[in-house]
Order: C-alpha cells, then sequence, then structure tokens
C-alpha cells in the first residue's frame, strides 16, 4: 500500500511539473511573440534598422543608374571645319572558353579558329598566323584573348565590318577617344584629351591634357547625366514605378582663328627646314597686324594628334612656355624707345665694331666694324655697338621704361596652361647696354607678338588671340566672343611708321642683312636676329651651332596687315644655305599666301601647274606649295604616280592638286572639300561617289584613314 501511495505522490508532482513547465513556456512564447511583434511594429512604422533606412536599402536594390555620357564639345578652325572631334574607338577581345553558351543553346565561344583569323587579318594589322596563334595559346583553359595595339583603336566602321561575319565568340569594349583628323596641325596649340576615370563614379571622362584642350576644359567637358531605372531581380522593369533622369549637357563647342589652308602650308614649310638642318627647336607664328588675330601658328618638335608620334619630346608649348633671349629683333624696340624719346639722330656718326660700357666691350657681330658710319645703317646692318650707344643716349631708366610699355616681362593672359614671365638681367650698365640688343632679357614668342603689334598697327599695341567664341552645341547660340583688345600704346603712330621705314632698309639698302626677303608684289619691314644661346650655366654656348636665329616682319610696309615671327634654334647649317635663306623659306610662301587672301587677289592670279609625276612625294608636295597650290597626298608611297591636274595646265583661282602615290591608299579626310575635288579623288582611286546636295563636303561613308579599295562606293553629302 505504501509503495501505491509513494507512487502516486510521485505522478501527481510530476504532473505538476509538467503544468509548470507549459506554463513557463507559454508566457516564455508570448513574451518572445509580443517582443518580436514590437520589433517589427517599430521597423515597420520606423522603416529602420541599425541607422539603415530599409526603405532607401530597397530602393538601391532594385535601382540601377545609368551615366548618360556628354558628347565634348568640338574644337573648329576658322572656317567651321573641326579640328578636334568626340569618336568612339573599340578593343577587339576573343572568349575561347567553352562554357559560354547562350540561352539558346548556341556557342558564344571562337568555333572555328581559322576562320576567324583569316577574317581578322583583314580588318587588323595582324597576321592571320599570328591571330591563329592568339587563339590557340597553351593553356587550355584560358577564358579570353586580346590582340595588343592591333585590337585597340578600332573604328566604328571597321567594327561594324568585322560584326558582318557574325563570329561567334568576337566582342567589342567601346571606348570614348577625341580626333585629330590633321595630324600635325597646331597640334601644341590646339592640344590633347584623353580618357581619365573619375574618382567618385568610377565612369571615363575625356579630360585636356595641354593646349586649347586644357584651357577649355572646363567648356569642352559638359556634364554627364543619369537615368535611375527600378528593375526587379530578373532585370525587368518595376511597373509603376518612377523613373528618374538628368538629361546629359554635352560640351560647348570653340572656335579657333586658325586658317587652315594657312596652316597646312606653314606646317609643310617647317617640316621642310626641320628635315633639311634639324635644329633643337624652330617656331612660326603669323597674326593679323590690326586685330591680333592668331592665324596660323606651328613649332618644332611637334606630335602628330592622329597618331600621337613625337609626343614625348613636345609637351612644351613654345608659344607661351618657353622663354628665350630673342637677339637682334629686339633691336625693333631699342630704335622705338629712342624715337619715341626724342634720343635719336639716324644721321649721326658713332664708330662701329666694339664698344666700352662700364670696362667691359660690347662686340659687333663684324668685331672689325664698318668705320665710322650713321645709326640709320648701324640699324640695317643689326650693330650691336649702334643699339648700346642708343641705350646710353636715352638712359637705363627711359630704355626700362619703353620695355614696360612694349609689356615685356609681364604674361599676355593667353589662358593656357604654364605661360612663363620671362626674365630680365638689368642692374649692370652692361647688362642694361645688352638688352638694347637682345641678350639679358628673356621673353616669350607671344610677349614679341604683342610687342611687335605695337610696331606694325601704328602704335596701338593688340592682345594677341587665338579663339573667336564659344558656341553652345544645342543652339549654335554664342556663349563668349573674343573680338580684337588694344592692350596699350607704347609708342606714337609716327615712331611706328620710322620704325618700319628702317626696317625696310633691312631688306632693300645694299648694305642691308635681310635681302633674302624681299617679295614679288609687296614691300617688306624685317628684321633679322642672330643671339647665343645660353649654356645653362650662367654662360652662353660655343660653336658654329649654338645660335638662335630669327626673323620679324611686317607686310605690306606701309599699312601691314600681317605680322610674322619665326625663330630657329641651333640648326645643323650644313653651308649649302644660310640661316636667314632656310627660314625665308618659311617667310615668304606663307605670307604670299595670306596676302593673296586678304587682296582677294587668289582668284584672279593665274598660275602654272608644275610637273610632279615620278618624283619624290615630298619634292611634289613643296613645289606645289611654292606655286600656291593646296597639295592631298593620297597614299604612304615615296613617289608620286598621278596627279589630278596635268603639269602646264593653267588654273585660276584656288585649286586642291590630288597626288597619288606608290604605296597603300588611305582615304582623306574630305570635310570641307568642294564636289569637284572629290569627284577627282574618286576617278583618280576608282572609287565610286554616291553624291547628295551640292556645295561643300559634310559627310563621308568610308572613315579617314581606312584603306581605299577599287570600285568601293563613296557616299558623301555636300552642303
Amino acid at each position: 500500500m505504501k509503495d501505491s501511495s509513494n507512487q502516486n505522490e510521485e505522478e501527481l508532482k510530476a504532473k505538476q511539473n509538467r503544468k509548470k513547465v507549459g506554463v513557463t513556456l507559454f508566457f516564455f512564447f508570448i513574451l518572445v511573440f509580443f517582443a518580436l511583434g514590437s520589433r517589427m511594429f517599430v521597423i515597420a512604422v520606423g522603416k529602420n534598422v541599425k541607422n539603415v533606412n530599409l526603405s532607401k536599402r530597397a530602393e538601391q536594390l532594385y535601382t540601377q543608374t545609368r551615366t548618360l555620357k556628354a558628347k565634348r564639345g568640338t574644337i573648329y578652325d576658322a572656317d567651321g571645319e573641326p579640328l578636334a572631334e568626340d569618336t568612339s574607338t573599340y578593343s577587339l577581345y576573343a572568349v575561347l572558353s567553352k562554357s559560354q553558351v547562350g540561352s539558346d543553346h548556341k556557342p558564344l565561344y571562337v568555333v572555328n579558329k581559322k576562320k576567324t583569323a583569316k577574317v581578322l587579318a583583314k580588318y587588323i594589322p595582324l597576321s592571320e598566323k599570328k591571330i591563329y596563334k592568339a587563339l590557340t595559346p597553351k593553356n587550355k583553359d584560358t577564358f579570353q584573348v586580346e590582340f595588343g595595339s592591333a585590337g585597340t583603336n578600332i573604328s566604328v566602321l571597321t567594327k561594324e565590318k568585322i560584326e558582318e561575319h557574325k563570329l561567334p565568340g568576337i566582342n567589342f569594349i567601346q571606348q570614348q577617344a577625341r580626333s585629330y583628323p590633321n595630324g600635325m596641325f597646331a597640334s601644341n596649340l590646339i592640344g590633347l584629351a584623353t580618357p581619365k576615370s573619375d574618382k567618385k563614379t568610377g565612369a571615363q571622362n575625356l579630360v585636356g591634357q595641354m593646349g586649347i584642350e586644357k584651357a577649355f576644359n572646363s567648356e569642352l567637358s559638359g556634364e554627364n547625366g543619369y537615368r535611375d531605372g527600378q528593375y526587379d531581380v530578373y532585370g525587368y522593369r518595376l511597373p509603376g514605378r518612377k523613373q528618374k533622369e538628368r538629361p546629359a549637357q554635352n560640351g560647348d563647342n570653340v572656335y579657333t582663328t586658325i586658317d587652315s589652308h594657312l596652316q597646312n602650308l606653314m606646317e609643310t614649310e617647317m617640316s621642310a627646314v626641320q628635315s633639311e638642318v634639324h635644329p633643337a627647336s624652330m617656331n612660326a607664328i603669323l597674326m593679323e597686324a590690326k586685330t591680333g588675330k592668331i592665324v596660323a601658328v606651328s613649332q618644332r618638335p611637334s606630335f602628330n594628334s592622329s597618331t600621337l608620334k613625337g609626343l614625348n619630346t613636345a609637351w612644351t608649348n613654345n608659344l607661351v612656355q618657353d622663354s628665350f633671349e630673342p637677339g637682334s629683333t629686339m633691336k625693333i624696340f631699342t630704335m622705338s624707345a629712342s624715337i619715341n624719346s626724342g634720343h635719336y639722330n639716324g644721321d649721326a656718326l658713332y664708330e662701329s665694331g666694339r664698344y666700352a660700357v662700364d670696362g667691359k666691350i660690347v662686340p659687333d657681330w663684324n668685331q672689325g666694324g664698318w668705320g665710322y658710319i650713321t645709326y640709320n645703317k648701324g640699324f640695317a646692318l643689326s650693330s650691336n655697338v649702334a643699339m648700346a650707344h642708343l641705350e646710353q643716349q636715352m638712359g637705363a631708366k627711359t630704355w626700362k621704361d619703353y620695355i614696360k610699355r612694349f609689356q615685356f616681362i609681364t604674361s599676355t593672359d593667353s589662358g593656357l596652361a604654364g605661360e612663363t614671365t620671362g626674365k630680365l638681367q638689368f642692374q649692370y650698365p652692361i647688362e642694361q647696354a645688352d638688352t638694347a640688343f637682345g641678350q639679358g632679357i628673356e621673353v616669350t614668342a607671344m610677349q614679341m607678338m604683342r610687342a611687335l603689334s605695337g610696331v606694325a598697327n601704328n602704335g596701338k599695341m593688340m592682345k594677341p588671340y587665338f579663339i573667336s567664341k564659344v558656341t553652345d552645341p544645342s543652339n549654335k547660340k554664342v556663349i563668349k566672343q573674343y573680338k580684337p583688345e588694344v592692350v596699350g600704346h607704347p609708342i606714337s603712330a609716327d615712331t611706328a611708321k620710322k620704325v618700319r621705314k628702317h626696317m625696310e632698309d633691312v631688306v632693300y639698302k645694299s648694305y642691308g642683312i635681310g635681302g633674302d626677303y624681299k617679295m614679288k608684289g609687296y614691300r617688306v619691314a624685317a628684321k633679322t636676329g642672330t643671339a647665343q644661346v645660353s649654356n645653362g650655366a650662367g654662360g652662353y654656348a660655343s660653336g658654329d651651332d649654338s645660335y638662335l636665329y630669327s626673323v620679324a616682319g611686317m607686310l605690306p610696309a606701309k599699312n601691314p596687315k600681317y605680322v610674322m615671327y619665326i625663330t630657329m634654334k641651333q640648326p645643323k647649317l650644313t653651308g649649302t644655305k644660310t640661316a636667314t635663306q632656310l627660314m625665308a623659306q618659311i617667310f615668304k610662301p606663307v605670307l604670299s599666301r595670306a596676302l593673296q587672301s586678304a587682296n582677294g587677289g587668289k582668284n584672279e592670279t593665274v598660275r602654272t601647274v608644275p610637273e610632279t609625276q615620278f618624283r619624290a612625294t615630298d619634292v611634289a608636295k613643296k613645289s606645289l606649295t611654292e606655286h600656291d597650290f593646296e597639295a592631298s597626298i593620297i597614299g604612304d608611297g615615296n613617289l608620286v604616280s598621278k596627279q589630278s591636274v596635268a603639269a602646264g595646265t593653267k588654273v585660276k583661282g584656288d585649286k586642291r592638286i590630288i597626288l597619288l602615290t606608290n604605296g597603300n591608299w588611305t582615304m582623306p579626310r574630305i570635310i570641307g572639300w568642294s564636289k569637284a575635288d572629290v569627284q577627282e579623288l574618286c576617278k583618280l582611286t576608282g572609287m565610286k561617289l554616291e553624291a547628295t546636295g551640292s556645295g561643300y563636303a559634310d559627310s563621308q561613308s568610308i572613315a579617314f584613314s581606312k584603306k581605299i579599295k577599287e570600285n568601293e562606293v563613296l557616299k558623301v553629302n555636300f552642303e
């Protein structure tokens, strides 16, 4: 009985324990449920967990933002022809992994490697054998391969041609790029824009690195837009959701003052002189005297903007970044100061050859001198001694005042990066005398153009400029206009006229040293210069090739329309031509063409086409430019096989002469060509022209630099 009683008690106790556990669990789950419910309520109302906004997180999860790229503005020449414009290029790659199969079970990898290699060899500069080798790597697990530089910078048209073959596994990556269709063409002034990644967004944008591209980068860049769309996990757009969008604002267009006809001629002549004597550097600038408008500018070393060849040695913009001692062209301003300050007596005599200043000797370039001569003759002979006397007569204070009046050692406010202001050594009497003939003072080419305008423009000094306007790309509205700007009146009109008369003596007097600059039909005012080049150690380099040669010219002398300034540093002269004769090869053809254009004379001049067939390409082009013809070379050969207009033909007005070479023919940039010129090109090369409209070409179906094929159709719209 006792055992039975104990058993009942134990069962009752166990039952009570189970009841307690059950009640405890019940209340525990009630408490947990309440806590979870409260938390869910807080989240539902507040939509925030640990400072994370769930609504925003969900929106971000399903929202995709796409960058809408802004188009970089175009840089144009004075006639509205593009010098730098946006384009797209592509990089080619091939997928080899057989795991890449589409949803339709079709292969997304290279299937037939031999066929693929054969097709690609037609479009990229790589042999079929090398392409096949790239497609069959030793590592069989290679996912994809590229083709080095041969597979980059592929044009839109070439990409489309490759895609027509429908090669599985062949893909392209698009890249934003900048097109410079004219090659070596005021390259350091126009500058360069290259892709650069944005640190915030990771997007690649074109950024100006030098020249106008850098100076006007903010105007040209525009602003990228974006598009926010909401999509589900499968990529389908969620219905009823608004799409946020901010359109891209394309960059503004920049119009330069560059005349392409004159610029091309200048580049041709500069290259010819460079190849002949290989100077360390050269500059040539042509400017309208009355406005300060720069119409052509070239330098060496320079680079080809299309291929970037030569860029590693040509980052400096000589127009504003290179300062140098100008030498005897500075005598223009010494003479101006002496006349304007009332100290000049041109008929007075002085002893040439050598002159002592504070115990130091100022020598003439002819140290034996010419005996006692007048100051007028001394200027024409480029006598240093004459200039030292003039500086002493007017006094250092007056001379320094005129250096300031002509605004040397001050910025030209060009807007170009890295502009230097030059230097002046003016403490001691010998230094003050030296500056009178261009030693001990460093200037930039832009400063020289500004100062020369004061003499050419009858005492009214103009600011040199190379931008005419900036326009809105959407409506072509002018945002900013650049106009002629007077920046000083360093001398009187009467003084300027007298100085130009002395500059004429340099060219036309029997004893003048500038006779090489005489031009048929025009009176030339010019001053030559020869300056020793610094050796970088406080002294001057020695030897026959240690000089900077220069010339400053104004035409016509009586009422100048143009100012031209050329410098040539340390040429390797061979003895067959003087430095003056070499610079005249640039000076005369460019100024002759400019004056003909300004006078409208080019439309009245009758010229005879020279013989160029079977001649060296560079010789033929030079011959045409010397006869004031615009030459277009087709092909990379070294010999001319055909010319578009027969030798001996009399031509009135402007005429483009097309030369075919014995090398591979590639498509020129024909935008701006007349219909007759394009027809002539097609006739020579065997292409078939499909033309719409009339006037001048504003499009071309065959891309610039693409290989020309016989019977290929060229579609061109003329406006």
